[in-house]
């Protein structure tokens, strides 16, 4: 089906990747922030209505995947105003100018809703427990797409990291090559996940979403599969740059504060996007690999 999406954020390393790998027959009209302001409520709803006659004029369906967000996780703790703006009532905006044109939304949300303390995967049911301003107002901005009335889905992913922007991946590489050792924790566990593979199930859920064959779960967990630690991964960044895995060395958070808590184990269960009948991202290991392999 042919498709006409907005990507408010897309100058992001999400929304680059959703303009990159669209598919022939969608159209990705992907504005960034200076284009596209979502805490501007007439800019939302002239970008939402601009869309729905883009896709009319076009014979496709119109679908809006939000990937703006604020997401300087230890500046939100001293500007939690600016980041519930961003993360709360914009996406709230953009849930009522979709419900008025009745274009489907798509948002994406985070790990850090969780508290952090659990022992297995957490579930789209589980109870929410953010721990910082970041989770807190990406939790509120939850509620207001699902409260919202609009035909909408939360996709909620974790540890991103992309060609563009800023990311774990990148620092390290950086790192890597002026270090001879670093310290990384050991003590927060979660699912990386690249960019390319989300956009990828993103634009899947947005192809049914179009269709109206949108899953009935409002609420979904998307993330490449397995789980590691912070250490761990930067071992594995390190291997894949045919450096020696052994320069990264654990330490605890309390060696290394910030000024957000972060959660300490923060792993998506994959089994809300499987039983929509969506295509699983692959684990990763192997994710990470065809990250390093693409910039070769």
């Amino acid at each position: 089906m042919p498709l006409t999406v907005l990507v408010p954020g897309g100058s992001g390393q999400l929304g680059r990747d959703l303009a990159a790998l669209a598919a022939p027959g969608v159209d990705v009209v992907a504005p960034g922030s200076a284009e596209l302001d979502v805490t501007s409520t007439g800019q939302v709803l002239a970008a939402v209505g601009a869309l729905a006659d883009r896709a009319r004029e076009n014979g496709s369906s119109p679908v809006v995947i939000n990937a703006a967000a604020y997401t300087a996780v230890d500046q939100a703790e001293t500007d939690e105003e600016r980041a519930f703006a961003v993360n709360a009532d914009g996406p709230r905006v953009l849930a009522a100018a979709c419900a008025s044109r009745q274009v489907p939304l798509i948002h994406v949300s985070t790990d850090y809703v969780f508290p952090g303390d659990a022992s297995k995967p957490y579930e789209p049911s589980d109870e929410l427990g953010p721990r910082s301003a970041y989770g807190r107002t990406k939790a509120a901005g939850e509620d207001a797409v699902l409260g919202s009335g609009a035909s909408s889905w939360v996709v909620r992913t974790g540890w991103l990291y992309g060609h563009s922007g800023s990311n774990f991946v990148k620092t390290m590489a950086r790192l890597e090559s002026s270090r001879p050792e670093l310290s990384v924790v050991d003590d927060q566990v979660g699912g990386p996940t690249w960019t390319a593979d989300l956009a990828s199930g993103l634009l899947e859920l947005a192809s049914r979403a179009a269709a109206g064959d949108g899953p009935e779960r409002r609420i979904l967990h998307c993330t490449n599969g397995g789980s590691v630690s912070w250490c761990g991964f930067a071992r594995a960044i390190f291997s894949q740059l045919g450096a020696d895995p052994s320069r990264v060395k654990p330490c605890t958070s309390a060696e290394y504060p910030q000024a957000a808590t972060r959660p300490a184990y923060s792993v998506l269960s994959p089994a809300s996007w499987k039983e929509a009948w969506l295509t699983p991202l692959r684990p990763w290991e192997e994710a990470l690999a065809a990250y390093f392999e693409a910039d070769r």
